[in-house]
């Protein structure tokens, strides 16, 4: 079986998404957690929910302030993170990688190619 690792692409609210065949794995940016400060609770978000882009699915808290988490695009959730719900600073620590939210299933791909590059993010952030 040929595996499809997509890099990854980020969404104005600053989630990122990467896409392994037609599972996409979710988290906020680097931008967003420092942002945010020190995340002490997530409420993750709940499996086989179906979502559509820009839906809101779970919210992270910090010392500042709680953030909403949207979906980036439409699909099933399939897993959730659940070390975040004993240590949620794990995102703080490494918010696109181990930092991961969820994991849903992919039901629109076309929706992928609509998010930004990691270059056009960081334009973004500059403006």
């Amino acid at each position: 079986m040929r595996v499809i690792m997509s890099k990854k692409k980020y969404t104005k609210d600053h989630e990122w998404v990467s896409i392994d065949n037609d599972i996409a794995t979710v988290g906020i940016s680097n931008h967003a957690q420092e942002s945010l400060g020190d995340i002490v609770f997530i409420e993750l978000p709940s499996v086989g929910k179906s979502v559509n882009a820009k839906d809101e699915i779970c919210v992270v808290e910090s010392v500042k302030a709680a953030s909403d988490i949207y979906a980036p695009i439409d699909g099933e959730i399939m897993e959730v993170n659940n070390s975040l719900e004993g240590d949620a600073a794990i995102i703080n620590q490494d918010a696109e990688n181990t930092g991961w939210i969820f994991k849903m299933k992919v039901s629109n791909p076309s929706q992928y190619d609509e998010l930004m590059t990691e270059d056009d993010y960081k334009i973004f952030l500059e403006q």
